[in-house]
């Protein structure tokens, strides 16, 4: 009989980070250096990453969570203000603003690109609103041009979600570069990992001097035992930066890899009746972090699907089954069925399939040919 880990290898799962040699020996690196936590190996990886989104600053925090968090205290959200931003997504998103003791206000996304939608945004502003959150989901940048037309008009600061999306591109142009402040997240199913970590990017002195403190539980770095404001343990280790650091070497071969999947991807699955592929839109370049298709009227329900092709070997997701106003800790605050009808309705549609730079043309093939029999 097999073992359950012999069983999950034969899977094409839906995420699998890629950890080499490189990895293993820049962890060891650190360990026999005596130096783990925020030392010059965080310092490294916040200067590539500055350099890689092209903008002045970066910081190394524990997490994608920490980083978003970071960036709404250190552009001065507070309570009673109100934080727009999107229904589908990952709770981190959200949750961040209630950390701030602010109001999330969630506007509806576009049914395309599953990403936020300029025209609802504009519908949600008012007095109160002091931030857009917007998200690069699934790897696919926001319509920026719209979104930093509104944020102007209204003088709200702009923020920039990008935990899914790193290495992509709008117009030429990093994610990363086009908020006031942006965060990523290093997470052990992101397009590069560490683990667990984040990065805050921004070209602001100020966020950037903020966001540092702000990882050091309020501590400023120039005066040693100095306690600013309040502050968290927001560090990241120099093992996980280590990790990130190799990771960075090989981010354009990762994200090729996705593309090329994401491609092959859709050439066979594009006239399969009842599924629609991902659109990409123009100037933009799409990271693939999850290749994820829309199921309307396909022949089998989508709970179907997922155990048909389990039964084949392999794995799939839904990402995400329920929109975040949907979920009790923001149902609370009186949102309903029916309040954002495109979340929703893509919420019961949505699969991803596996598309990661670990899944060979073989894999592709047999994620297309199975979903052709069923």
């Amino acid at each position: 009989m097999q073992s359950f880990s012999q069983r999950c290898e034969e899977m094409i799962p839906i995420a699998k980070p890629i950890i080499g040699k490189e990895e293993k020996e820049a962890v060891t690196e650190v360990l026999n250096s005596g130096m783990l936590a925020q030392g010059k190996k965080v310092k490294e990886l916040e200067e590539r990453f500055a350099r890689l989104c092209e903008t002045k600053y970066a910081v190394a925090l524990s997490s994608g969570t920490a980083a978003i968090h970071a960036a709404l205290y250190a552009i001065g959200i507070k309570e009673g203000d109100e934080v727009i931003t999107t229904p589908f997504t990952f709770v981190a998103t959200a949750s961040p603003i209630l950390m701030q003791r602010a109001k999330v206000v969630f506007a509806d996304v576009q049914e395309d690109t599953f990403n936020i939608d300029p025209d609802d945004v504009k519908r949600k502003i008012t007095p109160k609103t002091k931030a857009i959150i917007v998200v690069d989901l699934f790897g696919q940048p926001a319509d920026y041009d719209k979104l930093s037309k509104i944020a102007k008009e209204h003088n709200i600061v702009l923020v920039e979600d990008a935990c899914q999306a790193v290495n992509a591109e709008y117009k030429g142009r990093k994610t990363g570069s086009f908020g006031k402040v942006a965060a990523f997240s290093l997470y052990a199913t992101k397009n590069i990992v560490s683990g667990e970590g984040g990065i805050l990017t921004t070209n602001d002195e100020e966020i950037y001097e903020k966001a540092k403190m702000f990882r050091h539980h309020g501590q400023s770095e120039k005066i040693r035992y100095e306690y600013l404001d309040l502050g968290y343990n927001y560090r990241m280790t120099d093992v996980h930066a280590a990790i990130a650091l190799s990771q960075l070497h090989k981010l354009d071969e990762f994200t090729n890899k996705r593309i090329e999947n994401a491609k092959m991807l859709t050439e066979g699955l594009k006239n399969i009746p009842g599924i629609t592929v991902p659109v990409i839109k123009d100037n933009v370049k799409h990271v693939f972090h999850q290749y994820t298709i829309k199921l309307n009227g396909f022949k089998l329900l989508r709970d179907q699907l997922i155990e048909k092709l389990k039964s084949k070997g392999i794995e799939s997701a839904i990402f995400y089954p329920k929109p975040l106003h949907l979920q009790p800790s923001f149902k609370k605050m009186r949102y309903k069925e029916g309040d954002f009808p495109i979340a929703e309705k893509l919420s019961k549609e949505v699969l991803s399939l596996p598309v990661h730079p670990a899944v060979t043309k073989d894999d592709i093939r047999t994620i297309i040919n199975a979903i052709k029999e069923l």
